[in-house]
């Protein structure tokens, strides 16, 4: 009889997740298996959870969910080397083809077949997780696990923030989310003049403060151009980073970019939004998509909270796995960052 598990499972078409027994997974060759220890929230863990539109077209009821987490390698597959029992590893959530041009450009991120850790497969809200060991990220022991069990989503802020130079620009950050907001601080620490960070949630926007932006701006509040005057930001913005997915965002953040700005785009929208061309034409912005993590980013974050970015102030909210509705209610209240479900023990 195969070793049983706890797991948040999706139990069927619809709202809410279920705590379950299921099977432990079993490696074959070339994957691991992962003793999990921490795991966070994202964003499209909560939308799993209500089972919005996007979520019906991906996961099938019945699956583990989550992807964001840090565990230790439990059992190696067959043929697998190069790591060993017992070390702390993550890992990468987008399981790739291999041998179409994007992968083979070492651009995984654009892999057209990719299969999502929690969304496409059985995912990390568990024990125990098995993925392809080409997928196992091995970590240093000196960074905070908290901190390691949402890289997944630090490598989204980090992809988008590191795309363009920062070194002395000015950045806005529209959308202070949790992404956002470690956006905002990733920014400061790669040596960006001013950043400033837009939302209505002024919960979210204080955490940013925390993070260090230079303003943090309700813009049902405060005229951004108020801002903009007060720090001495006189062409525009350098670099834009999209985070809301909200057209009204987006068009302010065009009314505000310099000549020849850049602008990285994370924030997906719920509709299709209604733009200006000639603010970009114009401007001669260029935009660029964002999608997952380049693999280059988890050597990035590693190496950024080692040389002192603190990720601390982002964490919220921390539960016992077996308190996961806790943990999705402060997720939909908008007051919490991220939010950490502790899988070291039972109860």
């Amino acid at each position: 009889m195969a070793q049983m598990m706890d797991a948040l499972v999706k139990p069927a078409a619809g709202p809410g997740l279920e705590l379950r027994q299921v099977p432990v997974p079993t490696p074959g060759p070339g994957e691991v298996l992962i003793k999990i220890r921490k795991t966070a929230i994202c964003g499209s863990d909560v939308h799993i959870y209500h089972w919005n539109s996007w979520a019906q077209q991906h996961v099938k009821p019945g699956m583990v969910t989550g992807h964001e987490y840090v565990g230790e390698i439990a059992v190696l597959g067959e043929g697998v080397d190069g790591l060993t029992v017992g070390q702390r590893v993550s890992g990468e959530g987008h399981i790739t083809c291999g041998h179409c041009r994007n992968c083979r450009n070492g651009d995984i991120q654009w892999c057209k077949d990719t299969f999502g850790v929690g969304v496409d497969r059985d995912g990390a809200f568990a024990e125990y997780l098995c993925i392809p060991a080409r997928n196992v990220i091995a970590l240093p022991d000196d960074l905070p696990e908290d901190v390691v069990a949402f890289f997944d989503a630090f490598g989204n802020a980090t992809h988008t923030a590191l795309m363009w130079n920062l070194v002395g620009e000015d950045v806005l950050i529209t959308g202070a989310g949790p992404i956002g907001v470690m956006a905002g601080g990733i920014c400061k620490h790669a040596g960006a003049r001013r950043v400033v960070i837009t939302d209505l949630n002024d919960y979210r926007l204080d955490l940013a403060r925390k993070m260090g932006v230079d303003a943090a701006v309700n813009t049902a509040k405060e005229d951004l151009k108020d801002v903009m005057k007060r720090l001495n930001i006189v062409e525009g913005f350098d670099v834009g980073l999209e985070m809301s997915g909200a057209a009204p965002a987006f068009r302010q953040m065009l009314s505000v970019m310099r000549n020849g700005g850049k602008i990285s785009l994370l924030g997906l929208g719920n509709k299709p939004m209604e733009l200006n061309m000639n603010d970009i034409i114009g401007k001669g912005l260029t935009l660029q998509g964002i999608y997952g993590r380049k693999m280059d980013n988890w050597h990035q974050m590693s190496y950024m909270v080692q040389g002192g970015l603190d990720m601390s102030p982002i964490i919220t909210h921390r539960f016992h796995y077996t308190d996961f509705e806790k943990g999705f209610a402060a997720m939909d209240s908008g007051m919490s960052g991220k939010v950490i479900l502790d899988w070291t023990t039972k109860k």
